[in-house]
């Protein structure tokens, strides 16, 4: 399709949303990014709570970790562990029992660490805000941006490596330097995304899946992607397969 008043090819974005904003953009993508995850989004033990020490455990413990490891060891540990009191009064070494067959075995630590301070030190209420949160030890921007929204369905932004991956690519940042200044356009995007405080749980947790399951690190799913419109990636960098072009190599 080509603008008759500039003679130039219009790209796929602007021929779905004409001359827009990076609003208008971001609502088109909110919108239909919850509409995926309706027909798409992954069924996982922890999207069945809106427990914090629940959605915690599942946080620490998917840092670097392929989700379908995490499942049998996330059940494993709260069979063992189900409250945060329980947690708090264990052994370290009971706890690293179990979460060590994960690797990073820090994490463990983490995990005992943040009951005792919870427990003892907040008479087992868990924090309901970030400065709180962010204050637990092993707890960083991501994390509690996590349990905010997936626990207390708060409006808070969430940024991790398929996060970063999606926004970066749709917004056309993935050739950025990865600096502070990107670091912080990312962030931006990600709390543009549910600045109205509406779906934050749906929202937060569709852009998980779709860099986990669609807009993966190599050899992205773009052809089924929901975003294929308005992406800048693949407006720019992803080759084109016409009707032709099957033909010929055929």
């Amino acid at each position: 399709m080509v603008d008759k008043k500039k003679g130039q090819r219009l790209s796929r974005k602007e021929q779905v949303l004409g001359e827009t904003t990076r609003d208008d953009r971001l609502a088109f993508f909110s919108k239909a990014l919850v509409a995926w995850f309706e027909q798409n989004g992954r069924d996982l033990p922890w999207r069945r709570t809106r427990d914090p020490y629940k959605i915690l455990v599942s946080e620490i413990m998917l840092q670097q970790t392929n989700v379908d490891i995490v499942i049998p060891i996330y059940s494993k540990f709260l069979k063992r562990f189900p409250t945060i009191q329980t947690l708090a009064k264990s052994s370290i070494q009971d706890v690293k029992k179990i979460t060590d067959e994960l690797g990073y075995k820090r994490r463990g630590e983490y995990l005992h660490e943040i009951a005792k301070q919870i427990f003892y030190e907040k008479k087992g209420q868990f924090p309901s805000n970030l400065d709180e949160l962010l204050a637990l030890k092993g707890i960083g921007r991501y994390t509690a941006g996590a349990i905010l929204s997936f626990a207390f369905e708060k409006t808070a932004a969430i940024v991790d490596v398929n996060v970063e991956r999606v926004l970066a690519r749709i917004f056309g940042l993935w050739d950025w330097e990865k600096n502070a200044k990107f670091e912080k356009e990312i962030w931006k995007l990600s709390e543009a995304m549910i600045e109205n405080g509406k779906n934050v749980w749906t929202v937060n947790q569709s852009i998980l899946d779709l860099g986990a399951t669609i807009c993966i690190a190599q050899k992205p799913k773009c052809p089924i992607c929901p975003m294929v419109e308005i992406c800048e990636y693949y407006d720019r960098k992803v080759p084109k397969i016409t009707p032709l072009d099957s033909f010929f190599s055929s």
